[in-house]
């Protein structure tokens, strides 16, 4: 109640996998995953509903460059 839920934090292979935000064009929902670089096949890994959502996914995963919006 008091206390804040801690994150742990999640790993993904980096040399095979990049972070990307798959939108939606009709209803413009966003999805955060990842993306293999070498198929293209996409791991959805949570709904990003606002910001907030999306500094969670960064933060759970360590990631500090900027995330590539897929349509």
């Amino acid at each position: 109640m008091f206390f804040k839920k801690k994150t742990e934090k999640k790993t993904y292979d980096k040399e095979n996998k990049k972070p990307v935000i798959k939108a939606s064009i009709c209803n413009g929902e966003q999805v955060a995953g990842f993306r293999d670089v070498h198929t293209g096949t996409f791991e959805e890994v949570m709904l990003i509903r606002d910001s907030e959502d999306l500094f969670e996914f960064k933060n759970e995963y360590g990631i500090t460059e900027d995330i590539e919006k897929i349509y």
